[in-house]
């Protein structure tokens, strides 16, 4: 006898790197039949998924809007991806499949030039910034502005390319920096280089979950900022009573920064300056947090990042309901010198505080690695979390860890 399975089916577009992604799928599983869209061979993701269709590059959105409508356990109540790169697909996907979606939305998020456009017109609290093609460009438009200012590509992720700029000096070989930056997955791309105002203050990410136009934050993050002037992150911190939860002014900023950029369904990764002059929204990624952020969440707080993610994906509300007030936080490690070969690479768990929570090796031998500016993301061979009552506790345990990886033999990188 056959027996019923009544999960919702999520159909999810790629998942990313094991220990980045795997908490996410260990949420999902136990409430939703997971099939998943890949471009290889699934491998640790069968653990959790019910099941697995292979479409190459994952760009032909007519091809997976047949493969939806041909699973034989449909029909489809969501979509969704917590990749970058794949977000605008996944919202032409969900619009043929008659679930919520936005394409237009997703390409306000994803192309930094566009948000800024949206939020300017809805006068939302930004940073000035205006798109230079030259510099020339450059140098006029930083002069107008003042320095220190920023220089980024409007449409990547992960800090690449971004790098501040205290004077004139520096601007050429900044500009120069972040211009040179490519896409490995495609060959002709070129950045459209970003010239922004410099914002001070301290910097945090608030992960959200918006259903019919109501935004609700789920987690918010301080980021641990290193390896100046890359504006690199490090590290996030995440406190389950953090008083900016219930910030007025924050929570209005969130909601009008949504409303600008007409996203009413999904879920959101907003990060945000905390300035003298009050908060500034510096961009809106139509995505879950990255670097561990989401399970940071989970630890700190009992809020399930992906079980809200996937509710509003499939049309319902979120259900946010916190049951534990700790701090979580997670920091990334580089190898001291660039261009290492990795050899050897391995924490020496013995005397590590309680606190340190989890440990990954990010590196296998025989892979090259560099601190920044060469190596962002793709520089990273390690990370560590922690849980404990305090930021202070955390920042120990995460100390610790630091002091006992061994990178051929030598400890990491120092992020200051």
């Amino acid at each position: 006898m056959t027996v019923h399975d009544d999960r919702p089916l999520l159909l999810m577009v790629r998942t990313g790197k094991r220990e980045f992604r795997e908490y996410l799928l260990r949420s999902l599983a136990p409430a939703y039949r997971v099939h998943l869209f890949t471009g290889v061979a699934p491998t640790w993701e069968l653990d959790y998924v019910a099941g697995a269709t292979e479409l190459g590059g994952l760009l032909d959105v007519k091809a997976m809007a047949e493969a939806a409508q041909r699973l034989p356990d449909g029909p489809v109540a969501g979509v969704f991806t917590w990749d970058e790169a794949r977000t605008p697909q996944t919202a032409e996907l969900a619009v043929a499949l008659g679930l919520p979606g936005d394409p237009a939305v997703t390409a306000r998020c994803r192309d930094k030039l566009l948000t800024r456009r949206a939020l300017a017109a809805a006068q939302v609290a930004q940073p000035a910034s205006v798109p230079v093609g030259s510099l020339s460009q450059a140098f006029a438009e930083a002069a107008r502005i003042g320095y220190p200012v920023i220089l980024k590509p409007s449409d990547l992720a992960l800090s690449v390319g971004v790098i501040k700029v205290a004077g004139p000096a520096e601007l050429a070989a900044a500009y120069e920096f972040t211009s040179a930056v490519r896409h490995g997955a495609l060959p002709d791309w070129r950045p459209q280089v970003l010239l922004e105002e410099y914002v001070d203050g301290e910097e945090i990410s608030v992960d959200a979950a918006v259903h019919h136009g109501e935004v609700t934050p789920l987690c918010l993050a301080r980021k641990e900022i290193g390896h100046p002037p890359y504006c690199i992150e490090i590290g996030h911190y995440v406190h389950g009573d953090d008083p900016l939860l219930h910030d007025l002014q924050l929570r209005r900023l969130l909601q009008d920064a949504h409303e600008a950029l007409g996203f009413r369904d999904g879920v959101t990764h907003t990060e945000i300056k905390l300035s003298s002059r009050g908060p500034r929204i510096i961009e809106v990624n139509g995505r879950l947090g990255g670097d561990m952020i989401p399970y940071l969440g989970l630890r700190a707080t009992g809020v399930d990042v992906a079980l809200a993610a996937a509710a509003v994906a499939c049309g319902r509300p979120p259900v946010v309901a916190p049951d534990r007030k700790l701090v979580a936080a997670v920091r990334f490690f580089y190898p001291a010198q660039p261009d290492t070969v990795v050899e050897t690479l391995a924490f020496d768990r013995a005397g590590l505080p309680p606190a340190v929570d989890e440990l990954a090796l990010l590196a296998e031998p025989g892979d090259r690695r560099s601190p920044p500016p060469a190596g962002t993301v793709n520089g990273r061979v390690a990370y560590a979390t922690a849980v404990a009552a305090t930021p202070r506790e955390c920042e120990r345990a995460l100390d610790a860890a630091g002091a006992a990886l061994r990178i051929n033999g030598m400890p990491p990188a120092d992020h200051g």
